[in-house]
């Protein structure tokens, strides 16, 4: 999991960054769990999550308590979460997580984008059963004994533990997700970010060609405002 993981991250945030819409994606997430629990961290979970995740993609503190504060106003937009689900060419499952304030706007450059690049928008569930929902804590513990870090988290659904490069990550499954993050925090462990991650239950191989072709629709997704994530069922070019 452990490198397999920090390279779709890596690719993920590479594409983000050359876009410059990072900040404006996790400004979203910041807007949505402002005003779904409130603007107070100590009693949000998910704004805390949010923010962690904007001091990871070192984003500056002003710009983080203005997305807290415009989401406190009854002007600021309110954000849907709609996932789309469909096959790009090749038999490659693709999914699609979005926040939108205009559904009908997002569905249509959604379907365009399938269809202009040779796939087709499925139904809802026609691929979501291909993937494995999993959270991922990335946390600063360089000094811990793994050992004793794994007997400590295993009773809150811990699934895997893996230090590289003296990065620590905690895989759990999404239905763990909350329990975990409780017993991180009650440990006084430091996270640095965390991600919700669609993992394929099995991987299409594709050729280099095939895998350029596939590439231009998932950039192409990733570079829509409304998308926050594009999960997809390609093999990757280390074998994950």
């Amino acid at each position: 999991m452990g490198r397999a993981f920090e390279y779709r991250k890596a690719r993920k945030f590479a594409r983000w960054n050359k876009m410059a819409v990072q900040f404006t994606r996790i400004g979203k997430e910041i807007a949505m769990a402002v005003k779904s629990g409130g603007p107070f961290p100590e009693n949000n979970p998910r704004l805390r999550i949010a923010m962690q995740n904007a001091r990871a993609a070192n984003m500056p503190k002003a710009n983080v308590e203005a997305a807290i504060k415009r989401a406190t106003s009854k002007d600021e937009k309110d954000y849907q979460e709609v996932v789309y689900e469909g096959y790009g060419p090749y038999g490659v499952a693709i999914i699609v997580e979005t926040a939108t304030d205009n559904p009908t706007r997002t569905v249509a450059n959604v379907r365009h984008y399938f269809s202009k690049y040779g796939g087709a928008l499925g139904t809802s569930g026609s691929v979501d059963y291909m993937f494995e929902r999993k959270a991922f804590f990335k946390i600063d513990a360089p000094e811990q004994d793994l050992e004793e870090l794994e007997l400590s988290l295993i009773d809150f659904g811990l699934e895997e533990l893996v230090r590289d490069e003296e990065e620590t990550i905690v895989q759990t499954t999404f239905t763990d997700f909350g329990k975990m993050q409780t017993a991180l925090e009650e440990q006084n462990i430091s996270v640095v970010s965390t991600d919700i991650e669609r993992i394929p239950m099995n991987y299409v191989a594709v050729s280099e060609a095939q895998r350029e072709e596939l590439d231009k629709i998932i950039e192409k997704l990733e570079e829509d405002e409304d998308v926050q994530a594009v999960f997809h069922n390609m093999q990757d070019g280390d074998g994950a």
